[in-house]
């Protein structure tokens, strides 16, 4: 089950004029989201037509005017990614068609983002190939959470906001009371990541698993760099995708002593044999958000999934009332 809101906010009022109307359309990636976003905001979605035709073309049609508003397309490019990322594409054109004053893509979830840099000849840097579809197909600005990299802001030739799923995870984990905690780091890369979190947690100690991965989705431990021995140790990730990296990383933290081991991620993508890890008992729990839809069939005993609702409803709210942003919710 989705639990309330952890973020205390009170929703800002939101403009509602002739000429700048705040308008919520949602993708089909994550309705339930989208109509918690609208409770948040007190709107209405608005009617959207989507079908396919017989060879898998997707077709859209907005069904009510939003002529001169500014309209928010929340959609998170996840599984299948192609096809929603597609969807986005065309609901922007049709809302450009439609006359929309101005146009922003709420991605809760950034597909494409793990290739993001060149490491070796003759590949693709998709995090910015997909920005550029984005960018080129009529969106104005982009509203991001928890992008797989900061360089990745870069990618965008359109204003982008970049926001946090951290705070709802930190505000979880505080109300649990769990003593003697350490925050660890699953790699290097995620470094910076861990330490803010850290940092949230009452300026907890902080560890980095030195990990070495051999393929795509393959990871290989080697130890752990600082402290855990007797105490909480919570692994903080942007996304849980196979788990190979988490679960391995629980097993060597328990290995160096740690008493309890709790997973905290944004993006819960799990792909298979994520359930079959997760839910294996090397963590006590695994702590995500719903920025990606989890089916109820990959539901497991030591799965918490907190809603991020409030922080998009808010961070929307402040979008259109041109208030800051920035450090909403670092």
């Amino acid at each position: 089950m989705i639990s309330s809101a952890t973020l205390t906010m009170p929703a800002m009022p939101v403009s509602v004029s002739e000429n700048n109307r705040l308008c919520l359309i949602s993708g089909s990636a994550n309705s339930p989201l989208s109509q918690e976003v609208a409770r948040y905001l007190g709107i209405d979605l608005i009617p959207v037509i989507r079908k396919r035709f017989a060879d898998g073309e997707i077709y859209v049609q907005i069904l009510e005017s939003i002529r001169g508003s500014d309209v928010y397309l929340l959609q998170p490019t996840c599984r299948p990614v192609n096809d929603h990322l597609m969807e986005l594409l065309i609901m922007v054109d049709a809302c450009r068609r439609a006359s929309a004053r101005q146009i922003t893509a709420v991605l809760p979830y950034y597909g494409y983002a793990r290739a993001d840099r060149k490491t070796a000849g003759r590949e693709s840097i998709t995090a910015k190939l997909a920005a550029n579809l984005i960018a080129k197909s009529g969106t104005d600005r982009v509203l991001a959470m928890d992008l797989h990299s900061a360089q990745i802001q870069g990618y965008f030739d359109i204003p982008l906001d970049h926001i946090y799923g951290a705070p709802v995870l930190v505000n979880y984990l505080k109300s649990k009371q769990l003593s003697d905690i350490v925050v660890v780091s699953p790699d290097v890369g995620g470094v910076a990541r861990a330490r803010a979190f850290a940092k949230a947690l009452d300026d907890a100690p902080l560890a980095i698993i030195d990990k070495r991965r051999q393929a795509h989705n393959v990871a290989e431990v080697m130890n752990v760099i600082g402290d855990v021995s007797g105490k909480t140790a919570v692994l903080v990730d942007d996304m849980i995708d196979t788990a190979g990296t988490i679960t391995e990383g629980a097993k060597i933290l328990r290995k160096e002593g740690a008493r309890q081991v709790y997973a905290c991620s944004t993006h819960a993508v799990f792909s298979h044999p994520a359930i079959e890890r997760l839910s294996s008992g090397c963590l006590e729990e695994v702590i995500v958000t719903n920025t990606v839809p989890i089916a109820q069939e990959n539901h497991f005993p030591q799965l918490k999934v907190l809603t991020v609702a409030n922080v998009l409803g808010e961070t929307i709210s402040r979008i259109h009332d041109e208030s800051s942003v920035s450090s909403m919710f670092r």
